[in-house]
């Protein structure tokens, strides 16, 4: 059999055996209040693994006593647990990003007169609850309890009128985090309405528009329903938006179907007994309303009710979450563990409907099909550093079926994806990240994917001339010079990148030499790992620093290497300072080594970047320098205290209990791999740095069997075996790993 196929037949295994293990609840240690403020961005919303459906709470718009904005277009979550006002659920959020966009097509249940005023409709709310799988809160000005539960492309709402009376359900489509408010419903029955909303510019661009279509059906016949539109005097274009200028107008009459901006429909229900319940059920499709329909059809069948679709939820995440058991540990500890693993299993996402279809990337209209999941949200600047290493080794056949999204992405419109959204591409952030994620997978023995393509992908964007290179469109200097000086990439020095973008390309280049290497393509591979090594042009002996350099090709001039540690722009680096910079040069550790003068002056200066408040444990490129230590004989407990720290200190059972924005899984995927252990410490390498584990005993579900990871007493790290074998050092290989069933650490205090 071919090594594909083999290994295909292993994941199999693996899956059929996670499905027969009998294990304790884990869900009951996920809280989803964890990450939902300080800058978290998470949300306690409904959703099941991967699902393209997301129903969640949304908070941040409007407030009864005008306390902060009525506009919530500039949050970039729709949910924060500091606010305490409701003005419906989202459908289709994203968890964990820090722009603002999806978050639409917004439900909420009222009693009484009619409003459909999101300004005077949203309500306080208490009892508010939440598990995986689930939400519920209790509405104080209208006496409703409202609860949200989801599958994988529709999700299903109970709203309880607990004093009965006249009630309402308001469909709101004007609004959202997105800036578009263009929408169009339409009456099918008495109990479902159709239609599309318009979503995009995500992080401002205004390449990334896109519709998002559904149909929803409600459980009981309304008394009346119609439309509403918020209509603008007619004053002339001084006229500006505000709630004082201009008018809801509800129509009962107007027809079948209406468009335009800050749309609705409602439904009235008189005489409601105190206690009935209403339920909603909406399906959502990026390709058409029909498929919407075959969406929420195929997975909420006839007789489903709330209850069971939430039952199915919940078993959908005990089956994902339990591929890892532990043991050990306190309460806390497995709550935070547990919480991490489920926020890395919120993005990707599922893109494709029950029938195969999807849209193609970067072809507006345009429908593609297939035969495996397609998957959007690829957060790749993010992602790519550890949560695609996670789902690797513990949920292989998702990291394949993502691995061809992205190399059929690159067939569809001929580019890998950089921050690529509901296909589009974003174009956020820096660097070539698709290119580590390829080649880790596939070194990683994942290889039942078309690398013919994915590696004519990868060269077109380390090749191609920077006026036609989409994904390095500075890459000119970056061959010519080594580097890219200041004022290449933006006139204005002060928001230049140019740095960063350099130490990302080093690091994509790294992971591509192997893969040339391997292929034959050796003068390619040969000039790549030169490429990568040039990061030794930006070193300043004098600031002790990565340091930009002027297009004469000198260093920039006064420099502060503590700029931008709080996100205030600085030249050359992209939201942090030099120091969370320096030391990101993963590939070549012993280079940049032998650049600062030795081992000693090395492993100082890091100490100093930990004991000086120089380490943001919120910003991608540094978050690995824990792990740096251990590539020195004799520094390894220094690994093993600062990530026992840092865990301690920024990851915990609280609201902000995750170091800032979790960027779609990636702060999650490093507790989740530090809390086992082990840590992936190059992108595109497949190797792990070993530190000491949380818990006395740790089972992975991988494609070749269990793993199991144990730890013998209390302190550092004294001996270490892999399949009851002495093993000497502290970074292992994904194959050693593997091929062994056990990974043991023996402690010892000092």
């Amino acid at each position: 059999m071919k090594k594909a196929a083999v290994y295909t037949l292993l994941m199999i295994c693996c899956v059929c055996h996670c499905a027969t293990v009998v294990a304790q609840d884990v869900t009951a240690y996920v809280n989803p209040f964890i990450g939902t403020t300080n800058f978290g961005t998470c949300n306690p919303g409904a959703v099941v693994p991967n699902g393209m459906m997301s129903v969640v709470p949304f908070n941040v718009m409007g407030s009864d006593d005008n306390t902060y904005d009525k506009d919530a277009r500039w949050w970039s979550t729709p949910y924060d647990n500091t606010n305490c006002f409701f003005t419906g659920f989202a459908h289709g959020a994203l968890s964990g990003v820090g722009c603002p966009e999806m978050s639409s097509l917004l439900t909420i249940a009222t009693s009484g007169p009619l409003e459909v005023d999101y300004h005077k409709y949203g309500s306080r709310y208490k009892d508010e609850k939440a598990s995986p799988g689930y939400y519920s809160v209790n509405l104080d000005k209208y006496d409703i309890k409202a609860e949200a539960t989801a599958t994988l492309r529709s999700s299903v709402e109970r709203y309880t009128f607990l004093s009965g009376g006249t009630g309402n359900v308001i469909l709101n489509l004007g609004e959202g985090l997105t800036n578009e408010s263009g929408a169009t419903v339409k009456r099918v029955s008495d109990t479902e309405v159709e239609g599309v909303k318009l979503l995009g510019t995500f992080c401002y661009n205004p390449q990334a528009v896109f519709p998002v279509y559904f149909v929803m059906r409600i459980s009981k016949r309304p008394s009346s329903q119609g439309y509403y539109k918020f209509q603008r005097p007619m004053t002339g274009v001084e006229a500006q938006w505000s709630p004082d200028n201009g008018t809801y107008k509800l129509y009962t009459s107007y027809g079948r179907e209406m468009s335009g901006d800050d749309v609705g429909y409602w439904y009235t229900f008189e005489d409601l007994k105190a206690g009935e319940s209403i339920e909603v059920s909406t399906g959502i499709s990026y390709v058409s309303i029909e498929n919407a329909r075959q969406n929420l059809e195929a997975e909420q069948k006839a007789g489903s009710t709330f209850d069971s679709i939430y039952g199915n939820a919940r078993d959908e995440w005990q089956k994902a979450l339990s591929r890892i058991r532990v043991k050990g540990g306190t309460e806390d500890q497995k709550t935070v563990f547990y919480t991490a693993l489920y926020h890395t299993l919120l993005h990707p996402n599922l893109l494709n409907d029950v029938n195969g279809e999807y849209p193609l990337m970067e072809h507006s209209g345009a429908t593609g099909h297939t035969d495996n999941d397609r998957y959007t949200v690829f957060s790749l600047w993010d992602t790519y550093r550890n949560l695609h290493q996670l789902l690797t080794l513990v949920y292989p056949e998702k990291q394949l079926d993502m691995v061809r999204s992205m190399v059929d992405m690159y067939k569809e419109w001929g580019w890998m994806p950089k921050w690529e959204l509901y296909g589009r591409e974003t174009f956020t952030m820096e660097g070539d990240p698709a290119i580590p994620v390829l080649v880790d997978t596939w070194r990683k023995g994942l290889r039942d994917f078309d690398m013919d393509q994915a590696y004519e992908a990868m060269k077109k964007s380390a090749t191609t001339p920077g006026k036609d290179n989409r994904l390095r469109p500075d890459i000119d200097p970056y061959i010519s010079l080594g580097y890219v000086p200041l004022g290449f990439y933006s006139a204005d020095i002060s928001g230049d990148n140019s740095v960063s973008h350099a130490l990302e390309y080093y690091v994509a280049d790294n992971a591509l030499s192997w893969l040339a290497k391997e292929r034959g393509d050796v003068a390619f591979a040969d000039t790549l790992k030169k490429r990568s090594l040039n990061y030794k042009h930006y070193y300043s002996p004098e600031s002790g620093t990565l340091r930009p350099l002027t297009k004469e090709g000198k260093f920039l001039s006064p420099f502060d290497p503590r700029q931008g540690e709080n996100f205030e722009p600085v030249p050359g680096f992209h939201e942090g300072s030099a120091w969370n910079y320096t030391f990101y040069v993963p590939h070549d550790v012993e280079g940049l080594c032998k650049l600062m003068g030795g081992k000693r002056k090395f492993v100082d200066k890091l100490q100093a970047v930990f004991d000086n408040g120089l380490y943001d444990p919120a910003n991608e490129p540094d978050i690995a320098y824990p792990y740096l230590f251990s590539r020195f004989k004799g520094e390894e407990w220094r690994t093993q205290k600062t990530v026992t720290e840092l865990l301690d200190k920024y990851f915990t059972t609280k609201p902000d209990g995750i170091p800032g924005n979790d960027d779609a899984g990636t702060m999650s995927a490093w507790a989740v791999f530090s809390m086992m252990g082990l840590y992936p410490d190059c992108p595109g390498e497949p190797y792990y740095t070993l530190t000491t584990p949380v818990f006395d005993e740790v089972e992975i579900d991988t494609a070749h069997g269990p793993l199991k990871i144990t730890k013998h007493g209390e302190g550092y790290i004294k001996k270490i075996k892999i399949n009851n074998k002495p093993y000497s050092k502290f970074r292992v290989s994904h194959d050693e790993l593997i091929d062994g069933a056990t990974l043991d650490f023996e402690l010892e205090k000092k």
